[in-house]
């Protein structure tokens, strides 16, 4: 065993503290601490994707692709894509080659505060 799967004391428990604000003090959600352990949190399963670019078709356009048609995305050749976890950006990085399989170098993480407020904004 790991010297981390050994250590059962506070360290591997995680704080959520929640910060109260006049609307959420009336509300039954809100909540002074939750303690969690952290081998909890390191189970629950995530989806990765990696999103090379975009685009928009109507469905009549849709309809129409076929082996060998083309989509144009919205992004040149060379630039970053994006590392989503569960639909969220977390990082931006480069295509590469590993063992005759694609990878991504990550070349940009995402800041705490920027991701936080792009998933509000999908919300």
């Amino acid at each position: 065993m790991s010297e981390d799967e050994n250590n059962t004391g506070s360290e591997s428990d995680v704080l959520l503290q929640g910060a109260s604000s006049a609307d959420s003090e009336d509300s039954a959600e809100s909540f002074e601490s939750l303690s969690l352990d952290s081998d909890l949190l390191r189970n629950i399963p995530v989806t990765i994707s990696v999103e090379v670019g975009r685009t928009s078709l109507p469905i009549k356009a849709l309809m129409q692709l076929t082996q060998g048609s083309v989509v144009e995305l919205d992004r040149l050749a060379g630039e970053a894509l994006d590392l989503l976890v569960n639909n969220t950006l977390v990082a931006q990085g480069e295509i590469v080659l590993v063992n005759e399989r694609y990878g991504i170098r990550l070349t940009q993480i995402v800041p705490k505060s920027a991701r936080l407020k792009l998933s509000q904004e999908a919300t």
